[in-house]
């Protein structure tokens, strides 16, 4: 997988394309591991609700339907009786549909992140922290146009917020659009939970960008992740992650002059082009870090966060932080920047 960091808009919503299907000729979905044939018996789980995209035409010997669920047919898809007489098929197993049920909104592996609709496609995807891998408030969030999905909504807030939502094909940037979807039978069968999800979030206009709004569930995400052992002795603790990690975090303080994006285009055109950097992960955004004074609270404060990930133990995080730090230094004038200093894992 291509991962590309800096190629982001600060102004522009981020597009957060949901990775898993319920697509009929996605093997992965079905339990032998393989898509059903002529001589296979086809079962769905009976009370378990589903949607199901179906791209071509499909013969099998017998389908075994659920009580709720629905079947999103292509231009020609469809399904035949071959009456176990596929030469083929082997000798006919019976397939499940595997349950999609557990499949979360909140948990951060199940999504991609990418500057545009065609990086989407391309596969030019950005790395973040998690609270940021999954869709933040200003965000697009795309599902496959040919895909069928279930996601569980569920969280501890009311409303999953967003700037737009895209089933099918269908963009709704209308809350009065997106709730008709939403109550209609095909809605019900995609989205579930606790959590409405909303659109028509306004676009980030903030230059020096936008805070991504998912602090509120940082302990529901976390509860998806697993986190690998650190090999550093002290490793950091990025703001809005939920793993230690071994690398470098630049911490970037700025005034009205600064913007993000202008700023990620530079350290992309500076530093990630160069050889020795090709493996870094990188990934900036504004966090707002708490203050205190002593043991007392004394709120919290913008400041941009560049987290740098090592790539296969090259060990270049610390140079490439003292580059960005130096550059800050020197041209900070004119960035806007009015300081940077950096932490490094050892």
């Amino acid at each position: 997988v291509l991962l590309l960091f800096l190629a982001v808009g600060a102004v522009g919503a981020l597009y957060k394309q949901w990775i898993p299907d319920t697509n009929f000729e996605n093997k992965t979905n079905w339990d032998k591991g393989d898509v059903p044939c002529g001589n296979d018996i086809v079962e769905f789980l009976a009370q378990r609700k589903v949607s199901v995209f179906v791209e071509t035409m499909h013969a099998v010997q017998e389908m075994r339907l659920p009580i709720d669920g629905e079947f999103i047919l292509s231009s020609g898809a469809g399904f035949s009786a071959a009456g176990g007489h596929d030469p083929g098929c082997g000798a006919g197993v019976t397939v499940r549909f595997k349950d999609s049920e557990s499949l979360r909104w909140f948990n951060p592996a199940l999504w991609q992140a990418a500057a545009s609709s065609d990086d989407l496609q391309s596969g030019n995807f950005l790395f973040s922290v998690h609270e940021e891998s999954v869709p933040c408030r200003h965000d697009d969030v795309v599902f496959k146009a040919s895909s069928s999905f279930r996601v569980d909504t569920s969280s501890s807030q009311s409303t999953v917020n967003v700037k737009s939502v895209s089933v099918l094909g269908k963009t709704y940037g209308s809350q009065a659009e997106f709730s008709e979807y939403l109550g209609s039978r095909s809605g019900q069968l995609k989205f579930h939970g606790s959590s409405k999800v909303t659109v028509e979030e306004p676009a980030c206009t903030d230059p020096s960008g936008c805070d991504c709004g998912n602090s509120a569930n940082h302990q529901l995400i976390c509860s998806f992740v697993s986190c690998p052992p650190v090999s550093c002795a002290k490793p950091l603790s990025p703001v809005g992650h939920c793993c230690e990690v071994c690398g470098a975090i630049v911490t970037i303080r700025y005034t009205s002059g600064f913007n993000l994006q202008t700023y990620r285009q530079r350290i992309h055109h500076l530093f990630l082009v160069l050889p020795k950097y090709k493996l870094i992960k990188l990934g900036m955004s504004k966090v707002f870090k708490p203050q205190r004074l002593a043991f007392i609270p004394l709120g919290s404060s913008p400041e941009i966060q560049v987290v740098i990930l090592d790539g296969q133990g090259e060990g270049q995080s610390e140079n490439l932080a003292w580059d960005i730090v130096k550059d800050a230094r020197a041209q900070g004038s004119h960035l806007g920047i009015t300081a940077a200093d950096f932490q490094a894992s050892s």
